[in-house]
């Protein structure tokens, strides 16, 4: 075993351990006092993650080339099923990406889980299963990034889904967070199920679930172009895209920390990073590319929309996700997927940085609606600064990360409308002209949301806001770091030769053959993004100017209540879904009682009866005894004579 490959594999072992010991503490004494449960809880939480930060960092300069090592674990009737690593400088960097989110979760969340001043309970006495359980999550998605294997891929996805369940639940004194969770665990099982199909109908048409093979496999392309599309249900729902978003927003009844972990690099980024490491068999399958770009451009116009009508603030930024995962999969569906990991990468920065922040915010002034915020600025000088980073990175305001991550996916798209890709030609215009109405939208909300948390007078006077405490200050500036300058590693030649390996390959030109394309291309073809992101930043700031204790969102005047809920798709699923699902049960659970118990208790009702009854003829009194079996002899000795004299 190589050194490279040693690191892989490590890679979701160290915090895996990490996390198996901390789930054998005991909860933290809810007296008020530290305890050494959490005190060895946050060790463990902050090592794991520090670990498998330094292990893909390692792995990241050691790499040198594409690397795979994979040895027999399950033998099912030839049917292999392998355990190994497939590395390449794609899977380097997202590793790197999701250690480094976890560790700033880790530290971050060391003093956003202790209680204010004038609660009763000073630190979250439940913190050793919370630390715990973000090591398991965070082993999971890294078990996602290296496995060489699709059932082993699968096994990182599921255990994503029950730690997010685990984790959204963790505030057990908010009534709508277990429902959340739920709901959350529900949603995303139901694409899950079209995800296993799909591997299933990979592996057996290939005879190995090996990545390797499955993808050098000539498989027929009707197998080929189902087995794609079922893999997209499981990406709609892990990367909430539509129409399996829904559970996304409302996840935000978990703690901040793990809306970061969770929005940022981790869960919703895995469906992005799956299609990249099958893009090959997406690309011989332009039907597939074709449902995922329509898919791609309906979440990133939902997501920016429904986002420019929240009061929440953490929902603005859950729906902003929604919205530039939208992106990252319409790279995907016009043939960028190098564009697609680029704006992952970034994504996972200046989200993380913007949740974080805006869970400083929430610590500070104990809401999280905007209409309660505003005049942080004096009192939150850090956090303002670093939220205007992490909010013009979205924007894709130049030359922060955003911009040219997000420029890239336009350039592709664009390059898309002359036929440049595997999908169709309308594909490419819609993601397109989609990308083109996301950056104003976006830019438009993003204004709204700085405007109305940090700037005009003060909603709730009898607040005192103050930045973080250093062990939530530090993580806030670090990951302002990246969500600054890592949009200029596109122009750096390394960077792009670490993404080359997942870029579109044909039979006849493997993905190791194609020449390094540039990540960022800065022409004429900048001017119309960097127009609408003015005027959308523009409209938002003149409707503010004119009235600063009000809201731009008025504005939208009767549209406002529609984007608000999302266009109500979350109340069309739960009428043409839930309700009837929810119908169909009651209606087998009554069947079941009134008809399956019905006929086991009326059978032993009837056993009774007849007991009963017979028990009481046993019960009859001496004389009419003895004349019952006189009479019954009597009975007996007739037939028996008439018997006797017909024969």
């Amino acid at each position: 075993m190589t050194t490279t490959t040693l690191l892989g594999a490590l890679l979701p072992v160290v915090p895996l351990v990490a996390g198996l010991v901390g789930l054998l503490l005991p909860p933290a004494p809810p007296d008020g006092g530290e305890g050494r449960a959490r005190r060895a809880a946050i060790a463990l939480g902050v090592a794991g993650a520090a670990g498998a930060l330094v292990l893909a960092v390692a792995l990241l300069v050691t790499l040198d080339g594409p690397v795979e090592s994979s040895g027999t674990w399950v033998d099912l009737g030839g049917l292999a099923v392998t355990i190994g690593v497939r590395l390449d400088g794609a899977a380097a960097l997202v590793a790197v990406a999701v250690a480094a989110v976890a560790l700033a979760v880790q530290v971050y969340s060391i003093g956003y889980l202790k209680r204010g001043p004038h609660d009763d309970v000073d630190v979250d006495h439940r913190y050793p299963p919370y630390a715990a359980q973000i090591s398991l999550f965070t082993a999971a998605m890294l078990l996602v990034v290296v496995a060489g294997d699709l059932i082993l891929l699968l096994v990182g996805w599921e255990v994503m889904g029950i730690c997010s369940y685990l984790l959204i639940a963790h505030d057990r004194r908010l009534p709508e967070a277990p429902a959340a969770a739920m709901k959350a665990f529900l949603v995303t099982r139901v694409g899950d199920v079209g995800f296993l199909l799909g591997i299933a109908l990979l592996g057996v048409s290939a005879g190995s679930f090996r990545i390797a093979d499955v993808l050098a496999h000539d498989h027929a392309t009707g197998t080929l172009t189902a087995a794609c599309l079922l893999l997209l249900a499981g990406v709609a729902g892990k990367s909430a895209q539509f129409p399996l978003h829904t559970w996304l927003p409302d996840a935000m009844a978990g703690p901040t920390p793990i809306s970061a972990l969770i929005h940022a690099a981790t869960m919703v980024a895995a469906g992005v990073y799956a299609v990249t490491r099958l893009y090959p068999l997406f690309e011989r399958a332009p039907a597939a590319l074709a449902v995922l770009g329509v898919m791609a451009v309906v979440t990133l116009l939902l997501g920016a929309l429904a986002a420019t009508a929240q009061d929440d603030l953490k929902r603005v930024l859950a729906w902003s996700t929604v919205s530039q995962i939208g992106y990252m999969t319409g790279a995907l569906a016009v043939g960028a997927p190098a564009a697609a990991l680029f704006h992952l990468l970034t994504h996972a920065a200046f989200k993380a940085l913007l949740f974080l922040a805006a869970g400083a915010v929430i610590h500070a002034v104990g809401t999280t609606l905007m209409s309660r915020m505003g005049g942080l600025r004096r009192g939150m000088p850090v956090t303002f600064w670093c939220t205007v980073v992490g909010l013009g990175a979205l924007a894709g305001l130049p030359p922060l990360a955003g911009f040219f991550s997000k420029e890239s996916i336009l350039y592709a798209a664009e390059d898309a409308l002359h036929g440049g890709g595997p999908a169709p030609v309308w594909v490419g215009w819609l993601v397109w002209l989609a990308g083109l109405a996301g950056v104003a939208i976006t830019a438009w909300y993003a204004t709204r949301l700085l405007l109305r948390t940090f700037l005009g007078p003060a909603r709730s006077p009898l607040v005192q806001p103050h930045d973080p405490p250093a062990v939530m200050r530090w993580p806030v500036l670090l990951l302002a770091v990246p969500a600054a300058l890592l949009g200029l590693a596109g122009f750096a030649g390394g960077f792009t030769d670490l993404l080359r390996p997942v870029a579109p390959a044909t039979p006849d030109r493997p993905s190791d053959l194609l020449p390094p394309a540039p990540l960022v291309h800065l022409g004429p073809e900048v001017l119309l993004p960097l127009a609408l992101l003015t005027l959308g930043a523009g409209l938002a700031w003149a409707r503010w100017r004119r009235d600063p204790a009000g809201d731009p969102a008025a504005t939208l005047g009767p549209l406002r209540p529609v984007f608000a809920r999302a266009f109500r798709l979350d109340d069309v699923q739960h009428a043409l879904v839930v309700r009837p699902t929810g119908a169909v049960a009651r209606g087998v659970r009554t069947a079941d009682e009134v008809v399956v118990d019905g006929a086991v208790t009326g059978s032993g009702r009837a056993a009774v009866g007849l007991g009963g009854g017979l028990a009481a003829l046993h019960r009859a009194a001496l004389p009419r005894a003895a004349a019952g079996v006189l009479a019954g002899a009597l009975l007996i000795g007739l037939a028996a004579a008439l018997i006797g004299a017909a024969a």
